[in-house]
């Protein structure tokens, strides 16, 4: 119950921070300051932590970082610092100390950009400079948007500096009761991708569905050492499977991802240190996924989790070398252009590992449409990668109205048949949204677990009776709908009918008298 009391009241907290400070910038714009001044907080006292434990253990229990003088770093502990956390920040650029001074600081939009360019820099010519560089870039502390004068603008900086450093994380980074920071971020892009609609859900898968995902990509027989999501976004997906994992497990784990959005790379990079993952654990990469991959290297992957864009327009067949690329040629046919779903689908299952699991969100459209579509489904079905389709219910995402569904690939199958799950029914109302319970997502998951036909559920098909009716991996064709129909007795309804009439007979005789000895 503590849990959940710290959990509502850091909530609430959030909550007001994003009302009380939005001012004339657009929710989903402010997003970048609250969530960048929250990662600022975190990764100045998990610096500060981390060389304080460092301290203790030599015997120095006095030892504070914060109050330090800038000049008293040691450039050897300066280095070794920056070779474990991946980054370095004085004393004198905490955010504890610069927030402390922000409301007497006339340049203080000055003073954090400049904060935020050592912090990158620190990294510089280090392992861990691609996972820092440009973290900051879209915190715009110069904005006209903060203010119409510099000083507006530092009036509102040191508002959501104050605001944020009276936030209630816990004093010790470690302590697992609630992972505040981490928590705190996956509350606030929830809350900005519902008010945003579409353009927040391009960003944010919930957690519910990216628990169901990962819980069935940790079915793998084989240990798990990387995972991998070719359309990252915010990078929930990765993280819920850290969590599915366990924090033991989890530590093994390497999470690669790559994102076309510069935004959304940024946040995902955020995110994972947020949720306290190394930076040599994770490569999160940025560039288009379908045109220009950046983890061809790295594959194979033990799992695969992933929402990508639906039916998004790509390169397709006007780049003549796609189909020869080694990740579509196999089908012999590209994803058309205005519909690149299965151009993921088919990178994806390039990337798995042969013991591995691909669980991927997809478009409806692409169980049942013709044309090319039609044919890398039959690629798909005759090699027996599909293991699962599952329909999931409608309005779960956001911006998203349709039921999408979830296609499970698999490169070495105990069979030949496709599991059809139908999990349309298999939600709550939440607000003007679907959502899965704990209890739903149990549910699915045992479901595909079983792998057994269960009347109005589930059915197991062979790949060839899929392949006799044209490919079409459609829910409905294969797991029949129950009919919740009253059934109608025809005699009983005859009987009542005769009564009824025999009834009004008798209402029209009594009728007919009454008027009859009214008239006389």
């Amino acid at each position: 119950m503590a849990n959940l009391n710290e959990r509502a009241e850091l909530h609430k907290t959030i909550w007001q921070i994003a009302n009380d400070l939005r001012g004339s910038v657009d929710g989903w714009d402010f997003k970048n300051y609250v969530l960048g001044f929250l990662f600022y907080r975190f990764i100045s006292e998990d610096l500060a932590a981390h060389l304080q434990a460092f301290e203790a253990e030599a015997g120095n229990e006095d030892f504070e970082y914060a109050k330090i003088a800038d000049e008293d770093v040691d450039d050897a502990a300066r280095n070794q610092t920056i070779s474990e956390k991946g980054y370095f920040i004085y004393p004198s650029e905490l955010f504890k100390n610069v927030a402390a001074r922000a409301e007497n600081d006339d340049n203080l939009n000055e003073t954090l950009a400049r904060i935020f360019k050592n912090i990158e820099g620190s990294a510089m010519g280090t392992e861990s400079e691609p996972d820092m560089k440009g973290l900051f870039s879209d915190i715009d502390v110069n904005s006209p948007k903060l203010g119409a004068t510099i000083s507006k603008r530092n009036e509102l900086l040191t508002k959501l500096m104050q605001k944020i450093g009276a936030m209630n994380l816990g004093g010790d980074l470690q302590d697992a009761r609630i992972d505040a920071f981490g928590d705190a971020y996956e509350f606030l892009m929830t809350m900005y991708a519902s008010n945003a609609g579409k353009s927040g859900g391009e960003f944010f898968t919930p957690q519910e569905v990216a628990e169901l995902l990962a819980r069935i990509a940790c079915t793998s027989k084989g240990r798990i050492n990387r995972v991998y999501d070719p359309a990252c976004g915010s990078g929930s997906l990765l993280l819920k499977f850290a969590k599915v994992l366990g924090p033991e497990k989890a530590k093994m784990v390497s999470f690669f991802g790559q994102e076309i959005n510069i935004t959304t790379y940024n946040l995902c990079r955020i995110n994972m240190f947020l949720h306290h993952v190394p930076f040599d654990k994770f490569d999160i990469q940025l560039g288009d996924t379908l045109t220009d991959p950046k983890h061809l290297a790295d594959q194979p992957f033990d799992a695969i989790v992933s929402n990508p864009p639906y039916s998004t327009h790509w390169a397709g067949d006007s780049n003549p070398l796609l189909i020869n690329d080694d990740r579509y040629s196999p089908a012999g046919v590209l994803a058309p252009k205005t519909k690149a779903d299965l151009a993921f689908t088919m990178h994806m299952l390039h990337h798995l590992a042969t013991t591995g699991i691909a669980v991927i969100v997809e478009f409806p459209g692409v169980l049942y449409r013709g044309g090319a579509e039609q044919k890398i489904r039959q690629y798909l079905v005759e090699n027996n990668f599909v293991d699962c389709v599952i329909q999931l219910p409608a309005n779960l995402f956001f911006g998203v109205g349709i039921a999408t569904c979830i296609i499970v690939l698999k490169k070495s199958k105990a069979d030949n048949n496709v599991l059809f799950i139908d999990a349309s029914a298999e939600c709550i109302k939440d607000g003007n949204k679907n959502k899965l319970t704990d209890e739903n997502i149990d549910t699915i998951f045992n479901t595909y677990v079983g792998r057994a036909d269960v009347d109005y559920k589930s059915k197991l098909v062979n790949n060839k009776d899929i392949l006799a009716n044209d490919c079409n991996l459609s829910i409905s064709s294969y797991v029949e709908q129950e009919d919740i129909r009253e059934v109608i007795n025809i005699t009983e309804v005859n009987a009542t009918l005769e009564t009824l009439i025999a009834e009004g007979n008798e209402l029209n005789a009594k009728i007919d008298t009454f008027i009859k000895e009214l008239g006389e």
